[in-house]
């Protein structure tokens, strides 16, 4: 296939990539910088989410949509930061759909990026594709998220909705930050460790995308391993890979202190599990 990426220089974008490369597909990338780094033969057209439409040749003749732009959530919320967030994923999905109309022949794909962050905070409570979305700034950026992606539909377009936990890969993301404390046996659990963390090995979530472009799925995709853990069961599991103790729990005040509004999100509970996935037949590893 033809597969247009958009957030292709970010840490799954990397990823997927190099895959679908390996896999024979042909490449085109929207970035917001001309002289981004890219692999040999894949076409860079410039493209600023926030600011309009991406140029119609950054999307002509593909068979597929692969869209991860977005300003990253992880980092301390102002409200220019929440404005960022906001207008580079709900304006800017708003943005690419536009653009897709406007096209005499469509791609037939569009698998948008969204987040488990889609349903809150909910305890103890099992959440798959069909629960409802929760309350907060996350759930509620997720929930405008989709709506744009799923505008695409009216399009004739096949989309799929990616609601993404925790992305584990030693070379980046949150696992690469976790590490160091960690290693230095200064890790611990967080806020008691009783919330539900959805995770995924950054190798099923490239392989669970291929497989959405692959084969005829269609809504939404919790992109979550089978098996959610709790934080204080996370923690354990990681202080024993590193071979190190994990007796430094960092309380929930503190976290505040240090991230905000943002904290929201290490301390929210979600017991996502992938059900759609399994029931289309992805193989997780």
């Amino acid at each position: 296939m033809k597969i247009t990426i958009t957030g292709a220089s970010g840490l799954i974008g990397r990823r997927l990539m190099k895959s679908l490369a390996a896999d024979g597909h042909s490449l085109n990338v929207l970035s917001r910088h001309a002289g981004t780094n890219m692999p040999g033969g894949v076409r860079v057209s410039v493209w600023d989410p926030s600011r309009g439409e991406p140029p119609a040749e950054g999307l002509r003749d593909s068979d597929a949509i692969v869209h991860l732009a977005g300003e990253p959530v992880a980092q301390r919320w102002s409200a220019d930061v929440k404005q960022r967030i906001r207008d580079s994923r709900v304006a800017g999905t708003r943005n690419l759909v536009q653009a897709l109309s406007k096209l005499s022949r469509r791609p037939a794909t569009l698998i948008s990026a969204s987040a488990v962050g889609y349903y809150g905070s909910r305890g103890d409570e099992t959440l798959t594709e069909s629960s409802a979305p929760g309350t907060g700034f996350l759930a509620e950026l997720c929930t405008a998220w989709e709506k744009e992606a799923i505008a695409a539909e009216s399009l004739g377009m096949r989309v799929v909705r990616l609601r993404t936990g925790v992305v584990l890969d030693a070379r980046g993301g949150a696992l690469q930050r976790m590490l160091p404390p960690f290693r230095m046996g200064a890790g611990g659990k967080l806020a008691g460790g009783k919330q539900w963390m959805p995770w995924i090995h950054i190798q099923d979530l490239v392989g669970l995308i291929q497989f959405a472009l692959e084969r005829p799925v269609n809504g939404a995709l919790n992109g979550a391993a089978p098996y959610p853990v709790v934080n204080a069961d996370f923690t354990k599991a990681l202080a024993a890979a590193v071979k190190r103790p994990a007796i430094f729990p960092v309380p929930g005040f503190a976290l505040r202190l240090l991230f905000g509004e943002m904290s929201e999100v290490l301390l929210a509970s979600q017991r996502a599990m992938p059900k759609a996935a399994e029931a289309a037949g992805f193989p997780f590893r």
